[in-house]
Order: C-alpha cells, then structure tokens, then sequence
C-alpha cells in the first residue's frame, strides 16, 4: 500500500482537514490517477455530515466522485491507458461484472448489489474498511471503471460531467429526450443546468423550472427555450398538460403534485435529487388520470458515461464551475446550502500538493 494526502471528515459534527489515506498498490488490471480536479457535489455533503439514513457514513469519510487526472501508472495487463493519458473516474470504481445489467453496461443497478461506489462503499480490497473518494491527490481504479476525457475538454470543467452531467444525460436518453419532445428540469444548480445543456443540445423544447426570478436570465442563457418560476401559479398553469418527461433535481423533500400535473398523458416525472427526508406521496389521481409514470434514474453505466463525454466534446458542452483550492472545501459546503454556487464548485488539487 502506498499513502496519499487527502481531505475527510472526522465525524458527522466536524468539518473536513488534512489526512493520510492508504491507496493500494496498482495492480494487473489497475490504473493509478493522479487527481487533478474533482468536483464538489451535494453528495459529497450528504455523505460527509452522515444526512442519508438508507447509506450511513463510516468515518474518516474522503468524498468525491467528480474525478479527472492524468494516469500515474498502469498494471502489466493493461492495454486500453497509458501513462499521461487523459482520464476521469465517476461514482462507481467496481461491480460482479456478471450480472444481467454488469453485462449490459448497466453497472449502477448491479443485480448483485455489488456496485462498489468511489467513496464510502465497503472495500473489496481492504486497504480500508471503506473506498476513499477523489478529495485525494491520487486514487487506484480498475481499468473497466475509468474514463476517456476527450482532450478539446476543459478538464477542470469536465469533472463535473461524471456525475452532474451523466445523472442527467442517462434519464435524458432512455426517456429519448430529442426534437418533438417537450422536457421540463426542476432546479438550477449543479445537476440543473447540465439539463438545461443536455436537453437543448439533444433538440428537445427545454423549460427550466425555479423558485427564483433572477434565475430566469441565466436559465435561457444556458438553452433554456422558457424559464417558469414554480411559485407562480399562472406560470405553472400556462404549461398544464404538456411535458413528456420532467426531471427533478432538487435535492430537498418537496412537493411532486405540482410537477405530476404539468405531464402529458403518459409523460414521465423522474426524480434524480436525493433529499435527506422523503417527499410527501404524491396524489394518485394526478398519475392515474393522465396514465403518468413517476419515476427515478441513478447516473450512467460506463458506457453511456463514455457516450456522454463524447457528446459534450463534440457539442462543446462542459460544466459552469467556480475553481477553489481544497483548504476552501468547508466553506464551499457551507455556500452549497445557500445556493452561493453557479454551478459546480470544483476543486484544484495542485492546491493539496502545495499545502497552501
């Protein structure tokens, strides 16, 4: 095993600081990443402050699953990277491989339940009791769980994609967001204005829905075709019955009715937030009566994560972020609940290197 300096938290009650984690050594199959940026995402704070009562947090707990780099060190049997390559790690660094969805390039819904996640996952390799994120100058991923950043991306700005992007690309696809459909995303923060990208750039009618009037600027300056603020109820009514998929991904418990009630028959409501306490049950009318479906979508298999990357970098589609050294990442959580962000906070781990 081998050190590397990261951030964790101690506890649930304590703010993240500088640590040594052990990584293991890099094996046949396995690639060594040398952590360039990694994106902050609101998971990362869930996990951190131990706020997911169905994933409890074992500490010390190192977040992060936004990963690009560059590879340090390949196995032997490796033959897809080499050293100084371009890559990127997301939320997941293993799985059976074996199961109906590993063998459709579904990883994330393992059958098996064997997906082990980049952080706070049990560690099938027991350098740790748990798997270590990318709040860490370098990470040790088996090559079938790393990415290929395409080199016309920005790659401060392309972490964000591995998860804020494919969380949303993935509900975009399989629902076949495009030309003649009308999509709507609820929440204009990390996940949100991917989806207002990732839609208008897929040719679908794009309506960003938010609780804020000063949003509406930057929702059409993302590719938004209209902006609704879903406190006003004329706004909402203007679009009754007419969406064929919305996306919701506000990551606190909300009401759905109101979102239910703009679908189309047989539109799709798909939630991909992740509060800490459950929504209130929706209505059943709401769905019943338009033969609505309510429903949820994880990120992306490493295929489709692959597909989302190539896409952005022929549409020229990356993250909005604001780059902060690691020594800032307790603020920056604090600014997350506050909505002081727009959109992704990612940090630059030369910062941890230089210990500044």
């Amino acid at each position: 095993m081998t050190s590397a300096r990261a951030f964790a938290a101690p506890s649930a009650k304590e703010g993240l600081i500088e640590t040594h984690i052990q990584r293991r050594e890099v094996g046949p199959h396995d690639i060594e990443i040398e952590i360039q940026f990694c994106g902050v995402c609101h998971s990362d704070l869930h996990t951190a402050r131990n706020e997911w009562e169905v994933w409890p947090t074992v500490y010390p707990c190192v977040p992060g699953h936004e990963i690009a780099g560059q590879v340090g060190k390949v196995g032997n049997q490796v033959s897809s990277f080499r050293e100084g390559d371009l890559v990127a790690v997301g939320c997941m660094v293993d799985s059976c491989g074996e199961c109906a969805s590993c063998q459709e390039s579904l990883e994330q819904y393992c059958d098996a339940g064997t997906t082990v996640f980049t952080y706070n996952s049990p560690d099938p390799h027991n350098t740790a009791p748990v798997t270590y994120g990318g709040y860490s100058e370098k990470i040790v991923v088996n090559e079938r769980f790393v990415l290929r950043v395409p080199k016309d991306l920005d790659l401060a700005s392309a972490a964000p994609l591995l998860c804020a992007g494919i969380t949303l690309y993935s509900p975009l696809r399989h629902w076949q967001a495009g030309p003649g459909k009308k999509v709507g995303i609820v929440g204009l923060g990390g996940l949100g204005h991917m989806g207002v990208k990732l839609s208008h750039a897929l040719g679908a009618e794009t309506v960003l829905f938010t609780r804020s009037d000063s949003k509406k600027e930057d929702g059409m300056r993302l590719g938004a075709d209209a902006v609704v603020v879903s406190g006003n109820e004329d706004e909402m009514q203007t679009h009754s019955r007419s969406f064929d998929l919305i996306i919701s991904t506000v990551a606190n418990s909300h009401n759905l009715d109101p979102y239910i009630s703009l679908l189309n028959r047989d539109g799709t409501l798909v939630l991909v937030g992740a509060p800490e306490h459950p929504h209130p049950s929706p209505t059943v009318f709401n769905l019943i009566l338009r033969r609505g479906s309510l429903a949820g979508s994880a990120i992306g298999g490493i295929a489709e994560t692959q597909e989302m990357l190539d896409f952005c970098s022929e549409r020229g589609i990356v993250s909005d972020i604001e780059l902060i050294p690691i020594q800032k990442i307790n603020e920056a959580y604090e600014r997350m609940l506050k909505g002081d962000v727009k959109y992704r906070f990612v940090i630059d781990m030369r910062s941890l290197k230089a210990g500044k």
